[in-house]
């Protein structure tokens, strides 16, 4: 999907202005309540007329009935029930009505106007189809996460929306987005060339030892490359010490990707390579130091699930004092805050168009990798995002939220709490673009920062003066990557 025009966005706007102007009378007479042990919305309406009513299970159960025969479609488009419909953002402003559909129904939400709410999402649901076009698709789940949020926590339907993938999906969801999209790999390639060109300029004095603190290792895909990269530098008389502290959520998480590295690393002979898991919320000042080693923090996609500021404040203070070498971070470049939720909608909605767009240059329109990467992956995000703060009344600790911000409100952030920007070599812009050149084929065209082209695939933007490296799609930023030290 292309992102929206000024002119486009300003329309969104004025209707959204329209429909709070509008409804907002009714709105502040229309109050939720939440009786213990009831499955549906229990809303005391006021209509027109005076008259209250309770809106009954039987109207969303109408609704999701609706939902999974548009689900029906993605199981074998030859024998569905219904013919995926075609929708063109392009196309006599189709796609674009959706877009203010999703719109009107976000408001109606926000408003808690329950009744149209469920009118428009009957629509949404009847006019796409998770193997539609992108447009489509992004429109699939941030309808389900505004369903989701009309139902109190306790209602099965609730459940039905929200449920999770199991461990085994999102793992499968992450490495088919790892393979296809340069994504991640520019995260982690970016971030491990910071870290390399660190260890190199202190070879003098380290003794050959190098100390990485990955804050969140998930599944280790982060490492073997460097492992590999490290490796080119040593000799079978001259070996490099490598070591890794990974945080992880569970034992059996950060069993695995031990068992992953190390194995991968046996190949190796020229390097000595150890592997720490520890438990997130584990504190980094009780990690042994060795004197002389060169020691590298990584931030790839973790400040932001600390949910709070004083959380990433605690977590710089911890990682300041400690005084790594280098401190790499990558994010998601997007402020998707606790604004209003207005505003958070319309901002994932903007980003996620993205990523779902990019993935029609990855993946043929009928693969089941794409279908895995966007239901179990990407439309779980999108739905979390939509429903963090759910609790009935809505009155969750404003702080208490995903940090998704944009690179200079985390230059800000790292600026006070003692870090200063490191320019990045023109090494790793050079390795950026060439990622993005291997990974360019017949569904994923490329195009550099300044060529003229269609404004069509993935670029590499520079950004702060050389202290930054964005991932972007089209005229998106997508994520950020950047390199910091110490200063005092």
């Amino acid at each position: 999907m292309e992102e929206m025009t000024e002119e486009e966005e300003d329309q969104l706007l004025n209707l959204s202005l329209a429909i709070v102007s509008g409804c907002g009378e009714e709105a502040r007479r229309t109050k939720r309540r939440r009786r213990d042990g009831h499955v549906f919305i229990n809303l005391n309406h006021v209509d027109a007329h005076g008259e209250g009513g309770v809106l009954e299970e039987g109207k969303v159960f109408a609704l999701l009935q609706m939902r999974e025969e548009m689900l029906n479609t993605t199981t074998d488009s030859s024998t569905s029930k219904r013919k995926a419909p075609s929708v063109d953002i392009h196309e006599d402003g189709k796609g674009l009505h959706l877009i203010h559909l999703l719109l009107l129904t976000a408001t109606a939400v926000d408003e808690n106007n329950v009744r149209p709410a469920l009118e428009n999402l009957g629509e949404l649901y009847r006019s796409v189809s998770m193997t539609g076009d992108s447009v489509q698709r992004v429109v699939v789940y941030f309808a389900d996460g505004l369903a989701a949020r009309l139902l109190t926590q306790k209602s099965p339907f609730f459940d039905t929306i929200m449920k999770k993938p199991t461990s085994e999906e999102e793992f499968s969801a992450f490495t088919y987005l790892y393979r296809v999209s340069p994504y991640y790999q520019f995260a982690h390639f970016t971030a491990n060339q910071a870290i390399l060109e660190a260890f190199e300029r202190e070879e003098g004095h380290n003794h050959r030892a190098l100390h990485v603190i990955d804050f969140d290792v998930s599944y280790g895909f982060q490492w073997p490359s460097f492992i590999q990269s490290l490796s080119e530098k040593a000799t079978d008389w001259a070996r490099i010490s490598l070591r890794v502290t990974g945080f992880g959520t569970s034992m059996e998480e950060l069993q695995e990707t031990e068992s992953r590295l190390v194995g991968f690393a046996n190949g190796f002979k020229n390097l000595v390579f150890e592997f720490q898991g520890l438990l997130r919320g584990s504190q980094i000042i009780n990690l042994r130091k060795k004197k002389q080693e060169t020691v590298a923090v990584n931030l790839v996609f973790h400040l932001n699930t600390l949910n709070s500021s004083s959380k990433i404040s605690e977590t710089l203070k911890s990682i300041h004092a400690f005084k790594p070498s280098v401190l790499t971070l990558v994010e998601q470049e997007g402020s998707r805050s606790a604004r209003s939720f207005l505003s958070r909608f319309m901002e994932s909605l903007h980003y996620f168009a993205a990523m779902f767009d990019s993935l029609d240059d990855c993946l043929p329109m009928e693969s089941s990798e794409r279908l895995s990467i966007e239901k179990n992956h990407l439309g779980k995000e999108i739905k979390w995002m939509l429903n963090y703060d759910k609790d009935g009344d809505r009155n969750t600790d404003r702080d208490n939220f995903s940090k998704y911000e944009r690179m200079e409100t985390w230059k800000g952030r790292m600026e006070s709490h003692g870090f200063e920007g490191v320019k990045m070599s023109s090494r790793s812009l050079m390795q950026a673009k060439l990622l993005l050149k291997i990974r360019a084929n017949n569904y994923c065209p490329l195009q550099l920062e300044g060529e003229n082209s269609n404004n069509g695939g993935f670029r590499v933007i520079e950004r702060d003066e050389g202290r930054a490296l964005s991932l972007g799609w089209q005229h998106r930023c997508l994520i950020t990557a950047s390199a910091w030290h110490s200063v005092n």
